[in-house]
């Protein structure tokens, strides 16, 4: 057997298992999300987005790529450039690659119902380290700790993510955001004042529109 086929088959085996409560969760008849194209990665780097997030709360999803898929964080408030902030990052399930270019509406009633926009978008690079031994990313997640320098548009310079309940005990797994002291740090927050989709320039309320939606997926002779 072919050596370099079979280890292909065997990534893309890993790659769909991750991908399975992905899309377990999605109607695709219905949302315009990706399913997750087969051919992954853009060569240049491993990849970031944080996209804004209009569903039954507000929030921004972090997403790194990390073997074949986009490891994916809830957080709230958004990423802060100040490293007095904790913000904090709650895990949610593995999004294909591909959805890093996803910026649309999700019908109401479906997983997610709500407006999606870009906010950032760029690569990064894994700065983890134990004890002076540099780790992969996915050994990082595992531990509960990793590093990482972001070149975005909006976000630059290095960030941390650290695990502080595991969610053993029943409890939701819960990680903490924060930027790490460097020349990028600053109390600028780029959330409230560069609003707009670094893919497009639209505004979130014009991509719900646009699609004659509502910013939580409704039609939009719907009342928000």
């Amino acid at each position: 057997m072919n050596r370099s086929a079979d280890s292909g088959s065997t990534q893309d085996g890993e790659r769909d298992s991750a991908l399975s409560e992905y899309r377990r969760r999605r109607d695709f008849a219905r949302t315009a999300e990706p399913e997750g194209a087969a051919d992954q990665g853009s060569g240049e780097g491993p990849l970031f987005v944080v996209q804004r997030h209009i569903a039954r709360r507000e929030h921004y999803d972090l997403r790194l790529e990390v073997d074949g898929v986009l490891k994916s964080w809830a957080v709230p408030k958004g990423p802060s450039t100040d490293p007095g902030d904790k913000r904090l990052a709650v895990p949610t399930e593995d999004h294909p690659l591909d959805y890093a270019e996803f910026e649309g509406t999700i019908p109401a009633g479906d997983y997610g119902g709500g407006t999606v926009l870009v906010w950032d978008t760029g690569t990064y690079a894994n700065t983890t380290a134990k004890k002076g031994r540099r780790m992969g990313m996915a050994e990082g997640l595992e531990h509960g700790h990793v590093s990482f320098e972001l070149h975005g548009e909006k976000l630059t310079g290095r960030f941390a993510l650290n695990r502080f309940r595991s969610g053993e005990k029943g409890e939701e797994e819960a990680w903490l955001l924060v930027k790490e002291r460097d020349s990028a740090a600053g109390a600028d927050d780029p959330v409230s004042t560069r609003p707009e989709s670094v893919r497009t320039g639209r505004g979130i309320r014009e991509v719900a529109e646009e699609e004659g939606r509502t910013l939580k997926g409704r039609p939009r002779d719907e009342e928000e």
